[in-house]
Formats: structure tokens, C-alpha cells, sequence
């Protein structure tokens, strides 16, 4: 039998080297493994590239990405609040309503002595106070001696007055001759004139003197011509100012000694803002309560209103005038005065509506539905979390009370 040298046969005899099974070469396998695994991997490829495609919406320039909603849109002083916008849900829009208002402005006081009863004691000569009769606060009579003062100037006066008197008996004595010559005919007309001339002169500087000794306070015809002088209360009243010492030279005869007030009558003065003027009126009623007297109220009227307004403060008096004959009101006595002002009607808005732009407060009024416009307002006054209005909004309009500052973003 013949066989081919290069043929490999399989059998039980021969087993097949390794790598080979069933007679074919395992190298072959593995080249027809790849070639055919090729194409799939080519349509995977493709597959991923068409969901790609799908998946962001066709052809680059064709995208379609989610637009956000405006919150605001504005034009010239209009701003909108488009639908959807997340604004819509943090506004609160109510309408301006009315009152009649009632105010009340309660302001600090203090009890005053009244002008018109009051009186400063100036000394009528400089000199040493040599006695002080009175202290501050005590209650004085009228004609009651105050101060005693030695003074060389009182002394002078005396000799002024004693100069006067013998010039004037001289005078007296030459005008009578003069006029009994005269009708003798034994004296010039001339002389006889001047005579009448020097008596009236001398008449005239007596009675300067003995006036300028009654201004004093002495007795020109005293027969105890003493340097001191005793200065009396001129009127009934108290000391509410005291600005002398015994033992002090007082040289200044235009400077007060003390300050002597009729207190049976008071005033109550408040210091009244410029802005609350418009609210005092003469004759409007007033409480006034005393720190002195807890839950006492005193019942007035406005006695008068300043026609000065300070310059530095910013504010005028308002004078309340209380009868005081018991003496329970005492000058410089802290109290609160409550002006009840006449009631009138005022736009009322949340004080949350309030915007402070550019010193100017504003609100936003509502013009169509979700539309608003910045309205300037005028603030009349605040009570806790109201505010009402002179003008700028009218009653019943809507405007934006919480939320404004949103729409200035």
C-alpha cells in the first residue's frame, strides 16, 4: 500500500499533534474568527452614532434647549411681571384704603413761670452786700426786705440832695429881694430876672435830688443819713432765681439780683417740630401729664403759638397757661403734652409698601394686572406699621404692600 509522505492521516493510532482538531490547523480558526467579528463591530459603531444623532435633534444649528422664563420686563418706567415668572408668587398687591384720622401728638414740656409775673430785682446803687434776707425758693411778701447793701454811692446822694436844698433857700432868698427892689425901683429888670431864673434852677436840681433818693429807697428827710441801703420785694411771689452772696461787691447796677415770679398763674411750653405746626391751633384742647404727679392729668387750652421758629432746633413754643394757686406747679417741672388735632381723612398703606429711593420714598401702584409703575408718595406721619399718606396714591388703588423691592432689582 502507498502513502503519500505529506498526507496526515487522524486516527486512534495517531492522534492529532496539539493545536490541531479534527485535522485542520487551529491558527486557520482564529484568522476566520476575526474576519468575521469585523462587521458587527462596524454596525455597533453605527447604531451609536445614529442615537447620537436622534438624541440631540437632527442637524448641528437645530438644537433645542429649555428657555428660562423672564422674571421681569421693563419698558420706560413700566415694569412687567410676565406669566410664569417666579415673582408672580412673592408679591402681594392690596388696595389703598381711607381713614379718618384722629392724631394725637404728644410732645415733651416744661412748667414755666409767666412772663408777665415775673420780675428781676436789680440793686439801685453798686456797693458790698453786706445781708441777704431770702434763699432760693422762699416765698416773699411785697415791701419785704431782700438785700442790704453798703454803698459810697448813697452817700453822695445824700450830699446832693442837702447841696440842693441850701442852693435853692439861697435862690429863694435873692429872687424875694430882687423883687422888693424892684418895686422900689431900686433894681435893674435884668437882675431881677436872673433871680427868677436861679430859683428855678435850684427848684429843679432839688427836686432831681430828693427823686433820685425815693429811687433809692430812702428817706430823703431822714434824720440817719446811712450808706446802706435795703432792697425790697417789689411784688408778692417766690425766688425762683438767686444770683447774690453776702459779702459780695455788686458793681453792676443793671444786673439782677434775683429773680422774683408770681407763680398763682403758670405756662406749660412744648417745642413743637416745623413739620407739626399745621396740627397747633389756638384754643385746641391739651392733657398734660407731670412726671411729678403719675396718672394726673391737667386740662388746657393753647394759650398761644410762636411766631419764631428756631434756626438751630428746628421747632416753635406752644404755650399751655395753667391756674396754679395751690403751688403744685413748680418752674422747671418736666411734663408730656397730648395736642388733640382735628380729625381729617388720609390714604392708609402698610408701611411694608415703602421704598427709599434716591431720598425720595416711593410704591408701586399696579396699572394693569401684573403692570406697575413707581409712584413718589408723601408720608403726612407713622403710627406702628401704618403709614398715611398726603398724596401720591389715591384711595382704592392697588399697590404692591409686600414684595416692592423685588421689582427694583
Amino acid at each position: 500500500m502507498l502513502v503519500d509522505s505529506h498526507s496526515k492521516t487522524t486516527s486512534p493510532d495517531h492522534p492529532s499533534p496539539p493545536g490541531e482538531v479534527g485535522g485542520v490547523d487551529s491558527g486557520h480558526a482564529r484568522t476566520s474568527s476575526s474576519r468575521a467579528s469585523g462587521p458587527a463591530y462596524l454596525v455597533f459603531a453605527l447604531l451609536l452614532v445614529a442615537g447620537v444623532y436622534w438624541w440631540f435633534g437632527g442637524p448641528a444649528g437645530h438644537l433645542e434647549v429649555p428657555v428660562k422664563a423672564q422674571r421681569l420686563v421693563r419698558s420706560g418706567e413700566t415694569i412687567t411681571v410676565p406669566e410664569g415668572s417666579s415673582l408672580r408668587g412673592k408679591l402681594v398687591i392690596a388696595p389703598a384704603i381711607e381713614k379718618d384720622i384722629r392724631r394725637e401728638l404728644m410732645l415733651p414740656a416744661v412748667v414755666e413761670a409767666d412772663p408777665a409775673h415775673l420780675i428781676k430785682v436789680a440793686p439801685p446803687l453798686a456797693g458790698r452786700v453786706t445781708q441777704l434776707k431770702v434763699t432760693l425758693g422762699e416765698r416773699v411778701k411785697a415791701g419785704q426786705p431782700l438785700v442790704v447793701i453798703d454803698s459810697p454811692d448813697l452817700a453822695t446822694a445824700y450830699s446832693d440832695n442837702e447841696r440842693a436844698k441850701a442852693l435853692l433857700a439861697l435862690a429863694l432868698k435873692n429872687r424875694d429881694r430882687q423883687r422888693g427892689l424892684s418895686k422900689i425901683g431900686g433894681a435893674a429888670e435884668k437882675d431881677l430876672q436872673q433871680a427868677e431864673t436861679d430859683y428855678v434852677t435850684a427848684a429843679a436840681e432839688d427836686q432831681r435830688a430828693t427823686a433820685r433818693l425815693k429811687q433809692i429807697g430812702v428817706d430823703p428827710d431822714a434824720a440817719n443819713k446811712s450808706r446802706t441801703v435795703t432792697v425790697v420785694a417789689p411784688m408778692d411771689g417766690s425766688v425762683i432765681d438767686l444770683g447774690v452772696a453776702p459779702g459780695q461787691y455788686w458793681n453792676d447796677a443793671t444786673a439782677a439780683l434775683m429773680t422774683i415770679a408770681d407763680l398763682s398763674s403758670v405756662w406749660v411750653t412744648a417745642n413743637v417740630p416745623e413739620n407739626d405746626i399745621a396740627l397747633i391751633s389756638k384754643g385746641q384742647a391739651v392733657d398734660v401729664r407731670l412726671a411729678a404727679y403719675a396718672g394726673e392729668v391737667l386740662n388746657g387750652t393753647v394759650l398761644f403759638v410762636s411766631d419764631v421758629l428756631d434756626a438751630d432746633t428746628r421747632r416753635t413754643k406752644v404755650r399751655i397757661a395753667f391756674g396754679n394757686l395751690d403751688r403744685r406747679l413748680r418752674p422747671g417741672m418736666f411734663a408730656t403734652a397730648t395736642f388733640h388735632a382735628a380729625s381729617r381723612k388720609l390714604t392708609v398703606v402698610p408701611t411694608s409698601a415703602l421704598l427709599l429711593k434716591d431720598d425720595a420714598t416711593q410704591v408701586y401702584s399696579e396699572t394693569a394686572p401684573w403692570t406697575f409703575e413707581a409712584r413718589a408718595v408723601d408720608i403726612a406721619f407713622q403710627q406702628g406699621d401704618q403709614a398715611f399718606l398726603s398724596g401720591g396714591v389715591k384711595i382704592g388703588e392697588r399697590i404692591v404692600v409686600k414684595g416692592g423691592v423685588l421689582l427694583g432689582d
